[in-house]
């Protein structure tokens, strides 16, 4: 879905843009997957597992941003891709349609500035525009500084799947899952 572009102030002075996610960023999408996933063991995918071609990520894109049920939103500081999120229909079953999952990530030198908060408000407004209910996530049990992030904005733990990751050391991981009532504030 296409929306408005919106700037604010980050804590350091600086200025960040959110707007929608353009076939034109594949280029900068692909680094930043491969980048971030590299700068967090939170991530689903490892660096090693970014196999888009600009092509193929031109499309998804192109297709995000035609598709009315879902958003994906790019955070720009001082023209940089600084993170991006995105909200998608959980699927077109009736009794699934008022849910929508979430994602997001930043690069590490972006963290603290209030992007993270930013874009998960700017993207739990498009889920009520949409005509979500809720809003889904699944996250690292691990994961404090994500935890901390999705509980000062709203997000609830509704369950746990205990061993749901195998990191490359060999070590399991449970993930939280969590959910925001959008009837609520």
């Amino acid at each position: 879905m296409d929306f408005d572009v919106t700037t604010f102030p980050l804590r350091d002075g600086r200025l960040c843009t959110i707007r929608p996610a353009r076939p034109e960023d594949a280029e900068d999408m692909i680094r930043y997957m491969a980048e971030t996933a590299g700068e967090t063991p939170f991530l689903l995918r490892t660096p090693g597992e970014v196999h888009y071609t600009v092509e193929q990520e031109r499309e998804l894109l192109g297709s995000l941003l035609a598709d009315p049920c879902s958003a994906m939103a790019a955070a720009f500081v001082d023209g940089k891709l600084a993170g991006n999120s995105c909200i998608r229909c959980l699927g077109p079953k009736r009794k699934t349609r008022h849910r929508c999952a979430f994602a997001i990530a930043l690069y590490r030198e972006y963290w603290g500035l209030g992007i993270g908060t930013a874009l998960i408000e700017r993207l739990t407004g498009l889920a009520r525009q949409i005509g979500y209910e809720q809003i889904d996530l699944e996250v690292v049990a691990d994961n404090e500084r994500a935890l901390a992030l999705y509980r000062k904005c709203g997000f609830t733990e509704t369950g746990r799947r205990v061993r749901a990751l195998k990191f490359d050391d060999g070590s399991y991981h449970d993930e939280l899952l969590m959910v925001r009532f959008l009837g609520e504030s």
